[in-house]
């Protein structure tokens, strides 16, 4: 069975305060976003993930899945959300429309916690069923409101249940529910447009810790479940340089920088990213950037160094170890890194999979001595801190 994933994020979350929406702010050292995008783009049983974004946060999105797209084997798929959930998931649904799989899992960013063995449970449901989504029973006792905000009626506990995402269906029947309703329709899930179209949505346990990023105090929470105690830390440093040649432009810490001369290289010569990529692995004690992508393979001339930190990142990550911090120096009399720096980070952070609070990017010159001194060529050092949490 074909499986696809369309990930929601094109929601301001404001409820979860703050300037920046909720699906891209850190937690426990890595965007919301991306530990949501991680656990379905990593599973073994998902063919496609689709993410769906705001118009004004898509490069940004972009930028942060990109490498974990890499890591992952597949590429990112993002497309352009709509003012509701239920538009959201149309263009979800339109992306997958000329190669349909046959079934598909929708999902809200907010809920960065979702488990490999609940998106399990999920489809095995669907070998028999149109749709299926996971539900906790309460444990409190519930009553309803009354018209002046009063607490009234009770309702039966056992006959309720709290619904979270992943939601699960048939490709073709969510389809046709889709098709069905009204072009401004706004439902509050996939649950409620299966039942408009008058199917029924089979119930699977469901996980406490699934639960959704909404008020402040949810961060909290889930903090506390992804930040076990450290049980070991190791730091890495790297070093690069490289000649500066006549050319048309150089790429720094993943930045395209216009200038009238490149840096010679057999990839696309990125100091600081190499510089990065060698602190990871040697945190990791896992050699060096030449042992993983030799110079001498024809395969890695021009290569872009994003992939090369992705790969640093995926190693981290297979072997347990959270990037806590790495930071940057980039040491050159030319160009000016100060228009760059913001930029730079972003692209570092993204690269890492962290949150661009853990990535840093700052400039040095060595007062017109040695080989940079005399512009021939730009150097970069990088410190990076790994933790292995119990």
């Amino acid at each position: 069975m074909s499986v696809a994933a369309v990930i929601v994020a094109a929601g301001s979350g404001s409820r979860a305060g703050g300037e920046t929406p909720k699906q891209y702010r850190d937690l426990a050292g890595a965007p919301v976003l991306v530990r949501a995008y991680r656990a379905f783009a990593s599973h073994p049983r998902l063919d496609r993930v689709v993410v769906v974004v705001a118009e004004s946060w898509k490069d940004h999105a972009e930028q942060l899945l990109s490498a974990e797209a890499s890591a992952a084997g597949r590429p990112a798929e993002i497309v352009l959300g709509g003012a509701t959930r239920t538009a959201s998931v149309r263009a979800g649904l339109a992306a997958l429309a000329s190669d349909p799989p046959d079934a598909v899992l929708v999902h809200d960013a907010a809920r960065p916690l979702a488990s490999a063995a609940l998106i399990d449970r999920v489809l095995d449901v669907l070998a028999a069923a149109d749709g299926a989504a996971p539900a906790l029973p309460s444990s409190d006792a519930l009553k309803a409101l009354d018209d002046r905000g009063g607490l009234g009626a009770d309702l039966d506990r056992g006959a309720v249940r709290a619904v979270q995402t992943p939601q699960g269906f048939r490709h073709a029947a969510l389809a046709a529910a889709y098709a069905g309703l009204a072009a401004d329709a706004d439902l509050p899930d996939e649950v409620a447009v299966a039942r408009a179209a008058g199917f029924n949505v089979v119930a699977v346990e469901g996980e406490p810790d699934n639960f959704k990023l909404t008020r402040p105090e949810d961060f909290s929470r889930a903090e506390r479940l992804l930040r076990a105690p450290i049980a070991r830390i190791a730091a890495g440093t790297g070093f690069d340089a490289h000649r500066l040649v006549p050319g048309g432009g150089l790429t720094l810490c993943g930045v395209r920088i216009a200038a009238d001369v490149a840096l010679a290289g057999h990839s696309d010569a990125d100091v600081g990213f190499h510089a990065a990529v060698d602190a990871v692995l040697g945190a990791l004690g896992a050699g060096d950037i030449g042992s993983h992508f030799p110079p001498a393979e024809a395969r890695w001339k021009g290569a872009d160094s994003a992939a090369f930190l992705a790969h640093a990142a995926a190693l981290a990550r297979a072997a347990g170890a959270e990037i806590q911090h790495l930071d940057v120096t980039l040491i050159c009399e030319r160009p000016r890194i100060g228009p760059h720096r913001n930029a730079m980070r972003a692209a570092l952070a993204a690269g890492l999979g962290v949150a661009v609070e853990r990535a840093s990017v700052k400039a040095t010159t060595t007062e017109k001595m040695g080989f940079t001194g005399r512009g021939e060529g730009i150097a970069a050092q990088a410190a990076a801190t790994l933790v292995w949490r119990l």
